[in-house]
């Protein structure tokens, strides 16, 4: 068979395959499936929030964090949006993805909604997909009573016991020449 027409099977199989992975991590997450979970990471995941909250590696310590925090958090519900993955030329059993989603969480009791995006990175083991790096990037994760207040302000993203500011847009190339019409006070 054409090598060409063989490899682009592989990278469409390999598309939804990497879709069915992030479903599976928000599954897991709100089922709070630790054996799930972990069949998701390689050994030397990485996950890591970009505003510096959170940073973890090895899929122990990284189930350690899940546990940690699982036990403050109630019902959840995650939910992927679209998603791209780029293929790398060199390493067939290697490739990076962003993916949009949202969440609803109740951390603490307290009911929150987080619009995010991961940024990771995924490798192919034993024929399998799995999450090598994940870097969480926020827009907001905010109470939900706090929603209408805190949309309009730079820190709306409620994170280790204080505000801190959202990673996107404003930090974005593109917004950067936007920022100064937005009014944004915060």
């Amino acid at each position: 068979m054409n090598p060409d027409l063989l490899l682009r099977i592989d990278r469409l199989e390999s598309r939804a395959e990497i879709g069915e992975l992030c479903a599976a991590y928000c599954i897991a997450c709100d089922d709070q499936d630790m054996p799930g979970l972990r069949a998701l990471f390689t050994d030397d995941v990485v996950i890591r929030a970009r505003n510096g909250t959170m940073r973890t590696q090895g899929v122990d310590a990284v189930m350690a964090m899940y546990e940690r925090m699982f036990a403050v958090r109630g019902a959840s519900f995650h939910w992927s949006h679209d998603r791209f993955v780029a293929f790398d030329d060199s390493d067939p059993d290697r490739a990076t993805g962003k993916v949009l989603a949202h969440a609803e969480t109740t951390p603490d009791g307290k009911t929150s909604i987080a619009a995010l995006r991961y940024e990771d990175v995924y490798r192919r083991f034993g024929g399998r997909w799995l999450i090598a790096r994940r870097e969480l990037t926020f827009l907001y994760y905010t109470p939900v009573v706090e929603y209408a207040e805190r949309l309009t302000r730079k820190d709306r993203v409620w994170a280790g016991g204080r505000w801190v500011d959202a990673d996107f847009p404003e930090a974005m190339g593109p917004w950067s020449g936007w920022a100064s019409n937005t009014g944004d006070e915060g």
